[in-house]
């Protein structure tokens, strides 16, 4: 296959901001083909529906979040972002560059046709096009161009926008180009549309933590090590692996008292709906449990204030059947 893979899919929360980034929740995934009623079975849910019961219950547990942010996959369900318009949840989803969209015959189809509509001729004539500047982790930075585009019922003014956004507007090469489906307002005045496009860019470049997050999970900590196990036992071996990751945190920042946090204004100003934003930014406010004597504050990662709750998701359930031998 060309990869590391296992039979058993997770579907997966996880904050981030330009910092650090920790897992919230997972849940497993079944395939309808496992289940006595396939799609029609009580217990089936498709991996956009397990998404959005992931999105209540960061909610539920007060976790502060400025969007919800995903890849193509979810963009692109409608169900997906109905669920989160209709739960007034803040989100910033990719789309296919080609996919479809119905629209008067002369008007663009796919979001790389509402991009090359956007008027660009040149840097010095841009047309709908904003400059903005993208700031890495690493401290190096880079120029981007964005912009609101109109595809079938997206539109800047509309419930939904498209931002298209690329390091180069002539071109739209495919590895730096982003179209992007969200519900967040765009400003009235120009100075703040641009700052808007920079914000919903900067948001949906914190997804790549979800891509370096999986990557430490399974090549270091173990995420797919449960062999031949329950489906509790699993969900058990999970929620100790994110201990595990909270845990890390706690040790590199620790190493690393010093290290200024990136500018990010309105994250706690701006906080979803129904989650109190607190001491920093995702933290619960709460005193640390299992780390005893570790102050909680701006130089400790968010998982510390969480770990109580994660351990408790492996000792609510009853034990597992204990085998008669080990291999």
């Amino acid at each position: 296959m060309g990869k590391i893979d296992n039979g058993i899919v997770a579907v997966t929360s996880l904050w981030a901001d330009e910092r650090v980034y920790w897992p919230v929740h997972a849940m497993p995934y079944t395939p309808a083909s496992r289940l006595p009623g396939g799609e029609r079975d009580p217990g089936f849910r498709t991996k956009p529906q397990l998404a959005v019961e992931l999105v209540q219950a960061a909610r539920e547990a007060g976790i502060g979040f400025r969007a919800v942010v995903a890849d193509c996959f979810y963009g692109d369900n409608p169900g997906f972002t109905d669920a989160l318009l209709a739960a007034k949840v803040p989100f910033v989803l990719a789309l296919k560059p080609r996919k479809g969209t119905w629209a008067p015959a002369d008007q663009a189809h796919t979001p790389v046709e509402a991009a090359r509509d956007l008027g660009w001729r040149s840097p010095n004539r841009p047309g709908r096009w904003r400059r903005i500047q993208r700031r890495f982790r690493d401290g190096h930075s880079e120029s981007w161009w964005a912009a609101d585009a109109e595809l079938g019922g997206f539109g800047p003014d509309r419930r939904l926008r498209l931002v298209v956004a690329t390091t180069d507007p002539a071109s739209l090469p495919g590895h730096s180009s982003w179209y992007l489906l969200t519900n967040l307002p765009r400003p009235a005045g120009r100075r703040a549309q641009q700052a808007n496009l920079a914000e919903v860019v900067r948001l949906y470049g914190l997804r790549n933590w979800v891509e370096q997050g999986y990557k430490q999970v399974k090549g270091e900590l173990g995420w797919a090590d449960f062999q031949v196990r329950s489906d509790r036992a699993i969900r058990r071996h999970w929620a100790l692996v994110c201990c595990a990751f909270s845990f890390c945190w706690q040790t590199w920042l620790a190493d690393h008292p010093g290290r200024p946090e990136p500018p990010d204004p309105q994250a706690a100003s701006t906080a979803t709906q129904g989650a109190q934003p607190t001491g920093h930014r995702g933290g619960t406010g709460r005193a640390s449990v299992v780390a005893d004597g570790v102050a909680s504050g701006a130089g400790l990662a968010d998982p510390m204030d969480r770990v109580a709750a994660l351990l408790a998701v492996v000792v609510a359930s009853a034990p597992t059947a204990a085998a008669p031998s080990a291999a």
